[in-house]
């Protein structure tokens, strides 16, 4: 930090799957978070996340998303090599304070404008590209029947079972339908453990944006939409914030219609990854888990109920709100 950015500042280590994260406080108490890239990560990867929160800033400077810190030499990305020679890529963002939504009492309170904000990072995003738009990720939706091969991994069999069925449902209903819908390049991760809330309970801010892909856009908001299912027959959170984002993002009725099943996706995803990647890495068992509980039971509540109307339901309440 004091050599490439010349902040002077005390370092806090945070929690990360693949990079290494630090809150850094300056002599000047200003809050910086210095991410230092894993070895492995192509450094377009890093590139890409900055050049999109560059765009975010430049075309909404509303938007509550760190602001990218330039170099002395006015670079984005700087260099550190560790002790065993190998070199890895550093960047350094504007720290957002708060508290992550995940902390607080796990309601829908604010489903609608975490709806609200995805609208307006999909809006300003829409028209971007980047070299490394198109890279291979785990948690691209659209890359969902490679998960398959992870099945063995869930060791609950009707868990497994709801996998399974979600899995057809993308084969039958989404494949034959992606190449139809508006793609671009869209956050992806639009989960409580990315969106910061201040101290009088509205939201802050929204942070990691490693898992960019260019995808479907109605993708961006069936993740979202994931985290926001309530119990019950309705999608209570989910539908409020699918509602929001239409306001401001109209879904055509083709997105409205794979909806359902993409949300049920995003869950398969969580579910199926996780149980992997928990055996591979038993060290990191508790956060690589910490989202498998919720989408084990939103899996289980949505093969309750016809995918088709669950998709009436989301028209009708896309109606009642324009």
């Amino acid at each position: 930090a004091l050599a490439h950015y010349g902040v002077r500042a005390r370092a806090r280590s945070l929690t990360s799957e693949r990079d290494r994260n630090f809150l850094m406080t300056a002599d000047d108490g200003t809050a910086w978070l210095l991410k230092i890239a894993n070895a492995a990560e192509d450094v377009a990867v890093l590139d890409f996340q900055l050049a999109a929160l560059d765009r975010l800033a430049a075309q909404d400077p509303g938007l509550p998303v760190p602001r990218v810190a330039r170099t002395a030499a006015g670079a984005t990305i700087a260099e550190t090599v560790d002790a065993s020679t190998r070199t890895h890529r550093v960047a350094m963002l504007s720290f957002l304070p708060g508290r992550v939504l995940a902390e607080g009492p796990g309601d829908d309170r604010h489903a609608a404008e975490i709806g609200r904000l995805l609208a307006r990072v999909d809006r300003a995003l829409a028209g971007f590209s980047h070299p490394a738009e198109g890279r291979e990720l785990q948690w691209d939706l659209t890359r969902a029947p490679l998960l398959r091969r992870h099945l063995p991994a869930i060791e609950d069999a009707e868990l497994r079972d709801h996998v399974e069925y979600f899995l057809d449902a993308f084969d039958h209903y989404v494949a034959p339908r992606l190449a139809d819908l508006p793609w671009q390049v869209i956050h992806n991760d639009m989960n409580p453990n990315n969106i910061i809330v201040a101290d009088d309970a509205t939201i802050a801010g929204i942070i990691d944006f490693g898992d960019m892909v260019r995808a479907p856009r109605v993708a961006d908001v069936a993740v979202a939409a994931s985290y926001q299912v309530s119990e019950g027959d309705g999608l209570g959170g989910a539908g409020r914030l699918i509602a929001a984002y239409h306001a401001l993002a109209p879904l055509d009725d083709a997105e409205i219609a794979l909806l359902p099943v993409l949300i049920a996706t995003r869950c398969v995803l969580t579910v199926a990854i996780t149980a992997w990647r928990s055996v591979l890495y038993p060290e990191n068992r508790a956060y690589i888990l910490r989202h498998a509980p919720r989408a084990a039971r939103v899996l289980r509540l949505l093969a309750r109920r016809d995918p088709r109307l669950i998709a009436d339901d989301i028209r009708e309440i896309c109606r009642s709100t324009r």
